[in-house]
């Protein structure tokens, strides 16, 4: 793997790991502040719409232009990089307050969309408005972020999104659980006016990375200005034509960037009317919060380093495109879906076996959230995948599969969502994702393999043995929860700790001495594991 790759992922990964490890363990305050999975369905009402606004807002901005830069720069004519840099400033501080409008408008039309089927006596349509309204006004500032952010990566400078995607979730974490605790355990306010500061703090959270990006960019200015020096000056692009090329790369990054929302969105409109089919409709909104917040924090972090990988792949993908170099991006793809593979897997899997003590630790013994998670945390590796294959579509320059590998998952989870969760009530909507993501990877996969002309043997051969050695990891793990439940009871959140501790240190364990042991961690990470090796005394 190239060191870019390697430095690139790495500190990306570190970031995004560090943002979702704070998201992901902030839920354990909030849902003792707060008390149950009906106001986080709320707040999940609020945040899934602002989240295809973002989406919309931002135009997949970050990964577009990173890949616009990445180009141009491989071409030496860096000119055309500020350009488009000095100008999207101003469009993207356009879209964001375009955005803004539509969404605050429009709320009582998206908070009616969401809680219809939903037989609830505790909050109303009007209260769900309000919750939409406070968020809302984040999509002012997020797009101008992701230009500054996007700009950075298209330089292969990773940090300045790494450390302002960090301090962004601190801010937001702190001030939402704080302004939530102070509503209604100071204040004695109502839970919507906790949940719309909760909801609130995305905006205070794009203020702070804001403030850190700028700060970044005042550092770094004089390397760009350098870079300026050695233009080529062999290239006039007008404006129209960059926002056409951008437009051209962005339309994509949209659809990618929004697609777990937009399966979400689909359970948002869909779950309670299926319920309420099968008389569940007073049960339907503690299931949608257990789905669609509390299942989906643990769900998603697997899918963390995915992301990253993502984010790196397209600039470093595009450069090997455009210089016509296939071997370096056939390498780069290769030990990429292997690596992803490797470490997403057994995160999926474990966490898959471990549901009941896991989701006790987050929030409460439930049998309805351990049976919701168990089922849906394979459908990580799924995320993961997708989010990897799109990006790869979109640095061989074939990104319009992606809008048709999106849809086409999308209109089978719309298919299937409401007869599946007919059938098994939760579960139904989780299988129905499982389809819906299936078939947009299989789509990508099959654009990769015509028009990359990318050799999948070695992925396959590799894949078997992850596959292989996952068995064994389960099959450990599954005989020491046996055990362990003997003497400890999921039921207790610091027995369920010290389960999970016990079953997920020795998986990891087996997994990791069987990585060593079979050369297979050894060709992804290099020769960084010797010194481990030799302590460990494995030849």
């Amino acid at each position: 793997m190239s060191s870019k790759l390697i430095r690139g992922t790495f500190i990306l990964t570190l970031g995004t790991f560090i943002s979702k490890f704070i998201g992901l363990f902030y839920v354990i305050p909030f849902h003792a502040i707060i008390g149950g999975s009906e106001p986080e369905a709320l707040y999940q009402f609020g945040y899934v719409p602002y989240t295809l606004f973002i989406s919309i807002a931002t135009a997949g901005v970050p990964l577009a232009v990173s890949k616009y830069i990445a180009k141009y720069n491989a071409l030496e004519e860096y000119a055309v990089g500020r350009k488009l840099f000095k100008s999207g400033m101003i469009l993207m501080l356009m879209t964001g307050i375009v955005c803004f409008l539509i969404m605050y408008i429009f709320a009582p039309t998206f908070a009616e969309l969401s809680m219809s089927g939903v037989e609830s006596k505790k909050y109303s349509i009007d209260n769900v408005t309000t919750i939409i309204r406070a968020v809302s006004f984040a999509l002012i500032i997020i797009p101008i972020m992701s230009l500054i952010r996007g700009y950075f990566q298209g330089h292969q400078s990773m940090g300045p999104s790494a450390v302002s995607q960090v301090i962004e979730q601190i801010v937001r974490i702190v001030f939402l659980l704080l302004g939530a605790y102070l509503v209604l355990h100071v204040f004695n306010g109502s839970m919507v006016t906790a949940i719309s500061v909760a909801t609130f703090a995305a905006f205070v959270g794009g203020i702070a990375s804001l403030i850190v990006l700028f700060w970044y960019w005042k550092i770094r200015k004089h390397h760009f200005d350098e870079l300026l020096e050695h233009d080529k000056g062999t290239l006039n692009v007008s404006l129209r034509e960059m926002y056409k090329e951008i437009f051209i790369y962005a339309l994509p990054f949209v659809f990618v960037g929004v697609a777990n929302s937009l399966f979400q969105y689909v359970d948002q409109l869909t779950f309670t009317r299926g319920m309420a089919a099968i008389n569940k409709g007073k049960e339907a909104l503690e299931a949608i919060g257990v789905l669609n917040f509390d299942s989906h924090k643990l769900v998603i972090i697997p899918v963390s380093l995915a992301t990253s990988f993502s984010l790196t792949l397209v600039p470093l993908i595009t450069e090997s495109f455009a210089k016509g170099n296939r071997q370096s991006m056939i390498r780069q793809v290769d030990q990429t879906f292997q690596l992803l593979l490797f470490l997403t897997v057994p995160a999926a899997m474990g966490l898959s076996l471990l549901a009941d003590p896991i989701f006790t630790v987050f929030y409460q013994h439930s049998k309805l959230g351990a049976d919701v998670l168990g089922h849906y945390a394979p459908v990580a590796i799924l995320f993961a995948l997708y989010s990897v294959t799109a990006a790869i579509l979109q640095g061989i320059n074939e990104q319009r599969f992606t809008i048709l590998s999106l849809l086409t998952g999308l209109l089978v989870k719309l298919a299937f969502n409401i007869p599946l969760i007919k059938l098994f009530e939760t579960d139904g909507a989780v299988y129905a994702t499982a389809l819906g993501y299936s078939v947009s990877i299989i789509i990508n996969l099959v654009v990769i393999k015509i028009f990359a002309n990318y050799p999948f043997k070695t992925v396959l051969r590799r894949s078997i043995l992850i596959l292989l050695m996952n068995a064994i990891m389960v099959g450990v793990v599954i005989a020491f929860y046996k055990i362990t439940t003997l003497f400890l009871s999921p039921a207790s959140k610091w027995q369920s700790l010290l389960i999970v501790i016990i079953c997920g240190g020795i998986g990891a364990a087996i997994y990791g001495y069987i990585g060593l042991r079979s050369g297979l961690a050894d060709k992804l990470f290099g020769q960084r594991l010797q010194s481990i090796k030799r302590r460990l005394h494995i030849g």
